[in-house]
């Protein structure tokens, strides 16, 4: 599994997010995966997931993140 939380973050994403938002700038990609980090620590129920799956928990708080626009 990658370190970096931007790879982390992509690696989350669907493949259409994925890819544009692997075109948006660094600093950008690193909010949004910053986001993506507090909202997994943050909400109980991603991880009652990420115990019965941690692809899936990621996936949906990556989902959650481009869903609010947060960056």
């Amino acid at each position: 599994m990658p370190k970096d939380p931007v790879e982390r973050f992509l690696a989350a994403l669907d493949p259409d997010h994925r890819e544009s938002i692997g075109a948006k700038p660094r600093e950008e990609q690193e909010q949004l995966a910053a986001a993506w980090e507090r909202e997994l620590e943050a909400d109980d129920e991603l991880d009652t997931l990420d115990e019965l799956s941690p692809p899936a928990a990621e996936a949906e708080a990556a989902r959650r993140v481009l869903d609010r626009g947060t960056g």
